[in-house]
């Protein structure tokens, strides 16, 4: 079911060309503050102490509420800067509790340019919720079960936006001090635990395709004087591009999910053609060497169930070969239709039988159970409206 949603906290003022402050490290700030003549370089760390704070404990988006801050400074940020949240263009509402948010982002440094969008699900469980985020407008990976994978890339989001989706999911689920949470008959956690426990980078692009950006968003959200979400909390999911793996583990240090979906390189060339630059041997080799794999961390291992593609005892098999000496887990993914689409999922009993044969190998192999398939919500299922932007304004927002 659709939401009519009330987005005064989302809307930047038009036209604007102020930049943000959202997605910025602690002496980023330091520096904007002192370049723009708001606070001398030793009072600038201090003002930077106190914006990290509204913004990322607080959540405040407004320089006026800042009430430790004097008011001449307020007024000085607030005709410098901006602390934007993403516009909503829709919020959807699953049966089962999921929520899909369809978020629309402008940039602030080129306000004629024309404004994106990406989704954003927030999956509510018993013991945690779970934000899956985006990385880029559309992706070009070209995966052929994925939704995703049929939207053409436009840009990567920066730091702030892809932040932002955490922000503005926070905001709507009550996760800041004082915040309401949704009259959803309990399906959004309450009391004392934070309706956003755990963050998965799995939603539109691939993560490692916008390293840096995305290196430093999580950076500030395993902050623990900001957000301060559990690095064991964060999963990071790519479909293998190699050269990234190993910093992520070394400078991000969060856990690291890989998309496999075969056992094979000619089938995973044409499941995940990611596969062609960098084959299977090569991304086992850098999972084998990810920084502080152990049983306690181990990989994740997603494998989506294709009937009649990759789901014989054969490739389960092979799978439970591949992945030996690797601390894992396998995560097999009920394939989640979607329009157009030429793929099958694997019958329950198929599932069933494969999950098996890898859990008598000694690797947990839980099957994951499809959230959000009636709002487009699902793994696989995430798709925008930004590619209708003309091929001019792609190239535009993309150089």
């Amino acid at each position: 079911m659709a939401l009519n949603l009330d987005h005064s906290s989302a809307v930047r003022p038009a036209g604007t060309s102020r930049p943000s402050l959202i997605g910025l490290s602690k002496p980023q700030l330091a520096d904007a503050l002192s370049g723009a003549g708001i606070a001398s370089d030793k009072e600038a760390r201090m003002r930077a102490n106190q914006l990290w704070n509204w913004l990322y404990v607080n959540g405040v988006t407004d320089f006026e509420r800042m009430t430790n801050v004097a008011k001449p400074v307020r007024q000085k940020l607030a005709d410098t800067f901006i602390l934007d949240r993403p516009e909503i263009v829709s919020e959807q509402v699953s049966s089962d509790g999921t929520r899909k948010w369809l978020f629309r982002f402008r940039d602030p440094a080129n306000p004629n340019y024309p404004p994106v969008e990406v989704e954003t699900v927030y999956i509510p469980e018993e013991d945690r919720g779970t934000l899956c985020v985006s990385s880029q407008v559309g992706c070009t990976l070209t995966c052929t079960f994925c939704h995703t994978g049929t939207q053409k890339l436009v840009r990567n989001l920066t730091a702030g936006e892809v932040l932002g989706q955490v922000l503005m999911a926070r905001e709507r689920l009550g996760d800041f001090p004082g915040g309401v949470r949704p009259n959803d008959g309990g399906l959004v956690p309450h009391g004392d635990t934070r309706a956003i426990t755990n963050i998965v980078m799995m939603g539109m692009g691939e993560p490692l395709y916008n390293y840096e950006n995305v290196k430093q968003a999580l950076l500030i959200a395993s902050a623990g004087d900001g957000m301060s979400l559990s690095k064991r909390r964060i999963t990071l999911s790519t479909s293998g591009v190699v050269p990234f793996i190993e910093p992520t583990g070394r400078e991000i240090d969060v856990m690291l999910a890989i998309s496999l979906h075969a056992v094979n390189n000619d089938l995973r060339d044409v499941l995940v053609p990611i596969n062609k630059k960098w084959p299977i041997e090569e991304l086992l080799e850098a999972c084998r060497n990810y920084p502080g794999l152990s049983n306690a961390r181990r990989i994740t291992f997603e494998y989506v169930m294709l009937d009649g593609i990759n789901d014989s005892d054969a490739d389960a098999r092979e799978l439970v070969r591949l992945l030996a000496g690797i601390p894992a887990k396998i995560n097999l993914i009920p394939f989640n239709p979607w329009p157009g689409t030429n793929y099958g999922c694997s019958p329950s009993s198929r599932i069933e039988r494969f999950a098996d044969i890898v859990n008598k190998a000694g690797y947990a192999s839980p099957v994951r159970t499809p959230r959000g398939r009636d709002i487009y919500a699902a793994c696989g299922q995430l798709k925008s409206e930004s590619e209708r932007l003309s091929k001019k304004d792609r190239e535009a927002l993309a150089g």
